[in-house]
């Protein structure tokens, strides 16, 4: 959580996991992240039956359905079920369900957006993204391939990803721990810190403190006929950072910098 986040709306919330719906950034012509981010949900009381993480022992369903105000900057009905459930280990699951409750088809973009809490953004490194393809945000949303073996941190970085794997992990060195992120139903990844560049709403220093892993359905907006659903899955779960096979030790590390 950003030092100076302001809990007033309509201002979003500067921290946590933001949940970017029905539009990503600037790539329409929504306002930035769409609306829901500032929306103030229910506690959905008649949730669908889903099936339960083995390791989850607390959820709350949450529901938005469209406002008179959505409808009229975004003409589109729709009903956003949220399910929040907690581990016995801490690992953390969010389940975004959006149904189509118009007549007529429409399409979206979609993220969470966590920020990840790390002991300091020069000390992590991100894996799972070597050899894919990338947008480059900073430079006009160009298309690059990233070669290297890890993502580490030494200025301004935000890449949208395109066509990940369902796993991604952040390996914070300092703390020997590594956060695993799992999605399903997101292809896409966004990894992203501003570095030194001034945020309104972020203290000077708040940038060494996290990093954000998006999931993220971007490149290919999801299409919903009248009626249908999507659904998508953010698990999140801290483990030891030597429980995974080929270790950081043994890997090349890339640094990545603009000039």
């Amino acid at each position: 959580m950003s030092s100076k986040a302001i809990f007033q709306p309509p201002t979003p919330i500067r921290g946590g996991i933001p949940v970017l719906f029905p539009q990503y950034s600037n790539t329409g012509p929504l306002p930035s992240h769409g609306f829901v981010r500032n929306r103030f949900w229910k506690i959905d009381t008649n949730p669908p039956h889903l099936p339960s993480h083995p390791s989850s022992n607390a959820r709350i369903d949450l529901i938005l359905r469209s406002s008179e105000d959505d409808l009229k900057i975004w003409p589109h009905k729709y009903e956003f079920r949220l399910r929040v459930a907690l581990g016995h280990q801490g690992d953390l699951t969010l389940t975004p369900r959006v149904k189509n409750s118009d007549r007529t088809p429409f399409n979206f973009t979609f993220a969470f957006h966590p920020y990840f809490s790390v002991s300091d953004i020069s000390e992590i490194q991100v894996e799972g993204l070597h050899n894919l393809d990338y947008l480059d945000q900073q430079k006009n949303r160009t298309r690059f391939t990233d070669h290297c073996k890890v993502i580490t941190f030494n200025s301004q970085l935000d890449r949208l990803y395109l066509s990940t794997p369902n796993k991604i992990r952040i390996v914070d060195h300092k703390k020997k721990k590594t956060i695993v992120v799992h999605k399903e139903g997101q292809v896409d990844a966004v990894v992203w810190n501003p570095w030194e560049k001034k945020v309104s709403d972020l203290g000077v220093e708040d940038y060494r403190r996290f990093v954000a892993v998006e999931s993220a359905a971007v490149e290919k907006p999801i299409t919903l006929k009248p009626g249908e659903e999507w659904k998508g899955v953010l698990q999140m779960s801290v483990v030891p950072s030597g429980c995974f096979t080929g270790k950081l030790g043994h890997k090349k590390s890339c640094i990545h910098s603009h000039t």
